[in-house]
């Protein structure tokens, strides 16, 4: 039997030991196939296919499948799987016996805790690939999703039904069509805004024309597909169109779960500093989130190649137009924009095609909403499809030194990265710092100081502070003349910020009181 069986090739070995995942699945099974297997069949193909192992313990430990039962395995598999009244509709799947030779060395730890071993000796395993169906798959009667290592039955889930088949139908929800609102509901003021928006920008960069400044507003959605007509033969806007453009009542109508809630939390961090949400049409949306960005973020001295640019913007520009762009607006899912003392969270429903990171060498772009990115890159808040994740990774590391994350899944997230610099506000007051390098008239001096505090600078104090200094030592490091000046905008941020502590001996206010870096 050995001769006529193929030995396991070392790639189905090495997914085996990867471990289990939203696209690994590893069942025990002997004699029998086991009970949970159809889930799992029908979990894969309505999401990203996957890999089954029988014979393989949830640890990645290989016990093997009875060898005399190997061939009734496959046999019963196959014909379940062709069975509509099992699988619907049925899957046309095989199954693979494989030969695994053990040497014994392979262990791991089950849920419980308890230590399995690997013993030595020549295993039987079926493999099983379960590609990506067409169409949504039942398992008597129930669909099932799949969620990291796990199947989840989600038929009384309206919300993920409705996700899992507009993953199918390869369908926009933001397509749909409101036959009863017309042109004249949305808000002329926008369209108009957006018409001039990209005529400013067609001049800027082509020296050309832009088709939209000879078309009136009806011509301009139907030209951009913000007027269709439906599978029933109706005809009206669509709610791309109602998000861009619509009255803030016409969106909580058609999609009354669009919000987006940015918080600021960096000293409060049980509850939060500042908070915006966000209820409007996406073009002041993303202003707003923009402006928030701006408020509670430095723009740091920043040179590309040998312009100064403003890394902080370019950032902000990228990862709101993703969020807005590219939001699931299916999915009630609460938008975020959230900046903490080291890092900005964006999150937002998705309409995942992978599960994980994303790798920016591998990454594949797909457009979400292909119509609203169409309007970002017609007015500029975005540019070609997949160049965000790409500029985000270039000003990133040039505004922290850090690499961005951007996590594929049914919510979508973007991590950026901060340093110290970002945060703490060197400037005169409490306004932003707008750029590496501050000045500004300080009490008691006839003249105006310029200071340049950027990054560097804050790093270099912070290594400076290794080793207690009093207030006078670090003051004169950093070059400045003034005591108010240092104590209100750089001392007293960097103990708010707990990036440096006093040392306990001293009085808070006295001379002899020293700081370290914590």
């Amino acid at each position: 039997m050995s001769n006529t069986i193929q030995i396991l090739p070392k790639e189905l070995l090495d997914l085996i030991r990867h471990g289990e995942n939203y696209q690994i699945e590893y069942k025990e099974a002997t004699i029998d196939l086991p009970k949970s297997l159809f889930d799992s069949i029908c979990a894969f193909s309505n999401r990203e296919g996957g890999d089954i192992f029988l014979g393989v313990h949830d640890t990645g430990v290989i016990f093997g499948v009875n060898p005399a039962s190997a061939s009734k395995l496959i046999s019963n598999f196959v014909t379940l799987a062709n069975n509509k009244d099992k699988i619907f509709p049925p899957l046309y799947l095989t199954a693979k016996e494989y030969i695994y030779t053990s040497d014994g060395t392979f262990s791991g730890f089950d849920k419980k805790g308890k230590h399995i071993q690997e013993q030595v000796g020549e295993y039987h395993i079926i493999h099983i690939h379960v590609p990506v169906s067409p169409s949504v798959v039942r398992h008597k009667g129930r669909i099932f999703d799949r969620n990291d290592d796990a199947d989840f039955d989600i038929t009384d889930l309206s919300d993920r039904v409705f996700q899992c088949y507009a993953r199918k139908q390869s369908i926009y929800y933001v397509n749909k069509v409101y036959p009863h609102w017309k042109v004249s509901d949305l808000r002329a003021d926008l369209i108009d805004k957006a018409r001039q928006m990209a005529i400013t920008r067609k001049q800027l960069f082509d020296k050309q024309r832009h088709p939209w400044a000879d078309m009136d507003d009806e011509e301009l959605l139907r030209t951009s597909s913000l007027i269709l007509t439906d599978e029933e033969g109706n005809t009206g806007i669509t709610l791309a169109a109602i998000l861009l453009f619509g009255t803030d009542n016409m969106i909580a109508s058609a999609c009354a779960h669009h919000k987006t809630d940015c918080i600021y939390r960096v000293y409060n961090v049980d509850r939060y500093d500042d908070r915006d949400v966000i209820l409007t049409n996406l073009l002041e949306s993303y202003e707003q989130m923009f402006e928030f960005g701006q408020k509670h973020l430095n723009d740091l001295f920043v040179l590309d190649g040998i312009q100064s640019v403003s890394a902080r913007d370019k950032i902000l520009r990228e990862i709101i137009s993703n969020s807005l762009a590219h939001r699931d607006y299916s999915n009630g899912y609460v938008a975020k924009m959230l900046i903490e003392r080291d890092k900005i969270i964006i999150e937002n429903g998705n309409r995942a095609h992978g599960i994980g990171m994303l790798n920016l060498k591998a990454f594949e772009p797909f457009a979400k909403n292909p119509v609203i990115s169409k309007i970002f890159r017609e007015i500029g808040y975005a540019d070609e499809l997949g160049s965000g994740m790409r500029n985000s990774y270039k000003y990133t590391l040039m505004y922290s030194g850090a690499e961005p994350e951007f996590i594929e899944g049914d919510i979508f997230k973007i991590i950026i990265p901060l340093s110290v610099g970002s945060m703490i506000k060197v400037g005169p007051g409490t306004s932003p710092v707008t750029s590496g390098e501050v000045s500004g008239e300080v009490s008691g001096e006839a003249d105006s100081i310029s200071i340049k505090l950027d990054i560097q600078k804050l790093n270099a104090l912070l290594n400076y502070l290794e080793e207690p200094k009093t207030r006078n030592e670090m003051q004169v490091f950093c070059g400045i003349r003034s005591q108010d000046y240092f104590r209100r905008n750089i001392l007293v941020p960097l103990l708010n910020s707990n990036r440096i502590v006093r040392t306990i001996p001293d009085k808070p206010n006295s001379s002899k009181q020293k700081y370290v870096k914590k």
